[in-house]
C-alpha cells in the first residue's frame, strides 16, 4: 500500500474520531432549534495540541486535504507548546479538544478539579522522544550519560517520566547518577540545548 493511501486512512481514522466525539452534542437544544452538525452547518471546534510535532503529520494532512470541512467541522487548530498550557486551555473553555499526554488528566483529577476531561483517543503507542548528544558518539551506551548534564524537560511532564524510566530500565539513578534540569519547559529545551546548555537532551 502507497504511503499517501496509508496517511489518508489515517487522516480519515482521525477525522472520524473526531466526529463522533461532536456527534455526541448533535440534535435539540434546550430551545427545540436543531444544533450546528444536526442542521447542516459546520460545527467550529478549536483543538490545542501539546506541541507542533511530525508524529501529528496525519492531522496535518487532513487539515491541508480538507478532510475536517468535509465531514462538517470547521477547525481551529492551537499549538499550545507543553501539556499544562493545553490542559489550561481546555479547563477554561478555551479549547474543545486538547492533544496531550494522559499525565495532565490524571494531574488535574488528582488535584480535585470537580469538571475534569475524559482522554477519548490514543494517537500515538510509542513516546516520541530522542535523546540528542552535543558530541558525536560512534558507539552509544546508557552509562555514557553517568556525570553528564542533561536537559530533561518540565517536571512531571510525559518526556522527563519516560526519560527517567528508561535510565532506571538501565540501572542509572536519575537522582544522583547525573543531573537533569527540570526547569526548562519541554517546548524550549532545543532553543536551550543550542544556546549551549547541557551535554543532552531529550527532544
Amino acid at each position: 500500500m502507497k504511503k499517501k493511501t496509508i496517511c489518508r486512512f489515517i487522516s480519515l481514522g482521525l477525522c472520524l474520531v473526531l466526529a463522533l466525539g461532536l456527534t455526541a452534542g448533535c440534535g435539540k437544544k434546550k430551545d427545540g432549534s436543531d444544533s450546528g452538525a444536526a442542521s447542516g452547518a459546520s460545527v467550529k471546534v478549536t483543538l490545542n495540541e501539546v506541541a507542533h510535532s511530525i508524529f501529528y503529520a496525519p492531522m496535518y494532512v487532513a487539515i491541508e486535504e480538507g478532510y475536517f470541512e468535509q465531514e462538517g467541522i470547521d477547525l481551529t487548530l492551537v499549538t499550545g507548546f507543553g501539556a499544562d498550557k493545553t490542559m489550561t486551555a481546555v479547563l477554561t473553555d478555551e479549547a474543545d479538544i486538547g492533544f496531550m499526554g494522559s499525565e495532565s488528566t490524571i494531574y488535574t483529577y488528582a488535584g480535585g478539579t470537580q469538571d475534569y476531561v475524559v482522554n477519548f483517543a490514543q494517537l500515538t503507542q510509542r513516546a516520541g522522544n530522542f535523546l540528542v548528544s552535543r558530541q558525536p558518539i560512534d558507539n552509544f551506551s546508557w552509562d555514557m550519560l553517568k556525570g553528564s548534564n542533561v536537559l530533561g524537560g518540565r517536571a512531571g511532564g510525559m518526556p522527563e517520566m519516560v526519560f527517567e524510566y528508561i535510565l532506571k530500565k538501565n540501572n542509572i539513578d536519575p537522582k544522583n547518577d547525573l543531573a537533569i534540569d527540570q526547569s526548562i519547559d519541554f517546548g524550549s529545551t532545543a532553543a536551550a540545548f543550542s544556546g549551549g546548555q547541557g551535554d543532552f537532551t531529550v527532544v
